[in-house]
């Protein structure tokens, strides 16, 4: 749980730019990619991490620019990453006019009463969890990744190290 706004500014910054290197990746074509039949394609999964739940965040409060869940996915990769980026600095500053008191209090989140700090907390939790997917298909898509919590294979080996099996 999030104890000072301060605190869920700096780890949903560092969050948001790992997410950004990510989507600056994808390309038009591996948007339609998918795992299987019947489940999201790539780019309705970064699409998700544009809007990532806001709702979750209304919730509580917290209001800021962000496309409704609702909105089809964009069709160009390069605007996707865009609006992700124009969300998470709406984000950001929403979170800025917050004080630390307003994350103790609590509001009915998937039926039960969570905190504001928790639901913050797992906001930025929804949205990792999301990221390691795109990661996933981005692989299956035939496309690089970039290092978010350590180094890609590709990434060892630029070090000039084999990658850990």
């Amino acid at each position: 749980m999030f104890r000072t706004v301060q605190d869920f500014i700096e780890d949903y910054r560092d969050e948001a730019q790992d997410t950004e290197k990510l989507l600056n990746l994808l390309t038009d074509e591996s948007l339609k990619a998918a795992s299987t039949p019947g489940f999201r394609a790539l780019g309705h999964l970064a699409w998700h991490l544009v809007h990532n739940d806001a709702g979750m965040l209304r919730r509580i409060g917290l209001d800021f620019k962000a496309p409704p869940a609702s909105a089809e996915p964009l069709e160009s990769a390069a605007a996707i990453a865009a609006a992700y980026r124009e969300t998470a600095d709406a984000l950001l500053e929403a979170a800025s006019q917050w004080s630390d008191e307003k994350l103790l209090e609590s509001h009915n989140v998937f039926g039960e009463a969570w905190q504001n700090g928790l639901t913050m907390l797992m906001f930025v939790k929804h949205e990792v969890h999301h990221r390691g997917q795109l990661t996933v298909l981005m692989r299956q898509a035939g496309l690089p990744t970039a290092g978010v919590y350590g180094p890609t294979k590709e990434e060892w080996e630029k070090m000039g190290m084999t990658a850990p099996k």
